[in-house]
């Protein structure tokens, strides 16, 4: 701040995504927990051929199947990031209404 001169801060604003950002970390954060499942089983089935012990192959089965039921949740991921979502768009279309003066507000 040279001179005294105070600088305006700038925010990012982005205009029409109404939380699709969220959408779209959601849907990418299922993709890496899909990948690093899909690593793990690969993972497991390598390590159950490797051994010939039984009380390890009875782990590394248990193991392996508990992390494959990993996936059963993402269905409960998406519908609560699209309820986030139409949450998020219904809280800025009431807004919207609101500051456009469309409705008065009991005045």
């Amino acid at each position: 701040m040279k001179g005294g001169q105070k600088k305006d801060m700038e925010y990012k604003t982005d205009k029409g995504t109404a939380g699709l950002t969220i959408l779209l970390s959601l849907i990418v954060m299922l993709f890496i927990i899909g990948l690093i499942v899909m690593i793990f089983s690969l993972m497991g089935a390598e390590l159950m051929g490797a051994t010939t012990d039984a009380t390890a192959i009875g782990v590394i089965n248990d193991t392996a199947s508990s992390i494959a039921g990993v996936t059963d949740w993402f269905d409960i991921f998406i519908v609560i990031g699209a309820m986030v979502v139409l949450i998020l768009l219904t809280v800025i279309i009431i807004t919207a209404i609101r500051s456009s003066g469309m409705i008065a507000g009991g005045q």
